[in-house]
């Protein structure tokens, strides 16, 4: 059986990231062999997840990029448990060598991120190993993509949301004040044509069982829904929205203010918890 070293521990506790303990067994448990005792602290990675599947991550780091040409964007969460752990330099840059990966591999959903490498190594493995290292439950709990003739990003309070929104013509200004319009008011949808037929239905179904809880007379009823309705849209679409910059403008004013022909094509926002 080969000798186990100091200097053998401390190396793969500098690959790694795992605590020394666990790093002399994984060197004992492979016989001295490097790259198995990297595997071993991998598997073990891979079970310390399974007994922490049923944890809540509710921490992270969100990251919001744009591709180089600005014509398409990603948003994604790494999450923890602890803002103990999210607000650790080394898990930002972590978090940050991820969403890198993401842009420089197009990657389109979580799934195909977990099985790009990074120097060698999948990114599903790093995120194992960071786990075994830290002792929490690590994942990439959340990831959006965009395409659009301009994407902008922001990212709003230390990390803790990431909006995405992708505009008709570029306009890198306009595209930070509406992405941060998103982040303050959460709208549902880009317009009134973007939400489902079931929630209009559900809200109408709601306004009309208000109307005739106050005592108007039945055939007032469906007029003063339609009302209550269009206040739903004009508080939940983002074109319909005040803007938060000059309330007397709507988004779709401000926007058409700077060119006709601007608007937004579509947006995601992401926030912890």
């Amino acid at each position: 059986m080969s000798t186990i070293t100091a200097a053998d521990i401390n190396k793969l506790r500098q690959a790694t990231g795992a605590g020394m303990m666990d790093c002399r067994k994984a060197l004992t448990e492979s016989n001295g062999d490097f790259e198995a005792a990297i595997d071993w602290l991998r598997k073990q990675g891979q079970k310390v997840a399974a007994k922490r599947s049923d944890r809540e991550a509710k921490e992270g780091v969100i990251l919001a990029y744009p591709t180089a040409d600005n014509k398409a964007g990603i948003v994604l969460c790494i999450s923890c448990e602890t803002d103990f752990v999210s607000k650790n330099a080394d898990f930002v840059a972590f978090a940050q060598s991820i969403a890198d990966a993401a842009i420089a591999h197009n990657v389109k959903s979580a799934e195909e991120l977990n099985s790009v490498e990074i120097n060698g190594a999948k990114v599903s493995d790093m995120i194992n190993d960071k786990l075994a290292a830290i002792g929490e439950k690590i994942e990439i709990s959340k990831f959006e993509r965009i395409e659009a003739p301009y994407v902008a990003t922001y990212i709003h309070g230390s990390n803790r949301m990431g909006v995405l929104v992708g505009l008709t013509l570029e306009a890198a200004e306009a595209g930070k004040d509406v992405a941060m319009q998103i982040a303050a008011m959460n709208p549902l949808a880009v317009d009134e044509s973007s939400i489902s037929p079931e929630v209009i239905a559900r809200e109408k179904d709601i306004a009309i069982e208000m109307v005739k809880a106050e005592g108007k007379p039945a055939e007032m009823a469906e007029k003063i829904a339609m009302g209550k309705l269009n206040k739903f849209f004009k508080d939940n679409t983002l074109m319909a929205q005040a803007f938060v910059k000059d309330g007397n403008k709507s988004v779709s004013e401000y926007l058409k203010g700077i060119d006709a022909n601007l608007s937004v094509t579509e947006f995601k926002r992401v926030a912890l918890g």
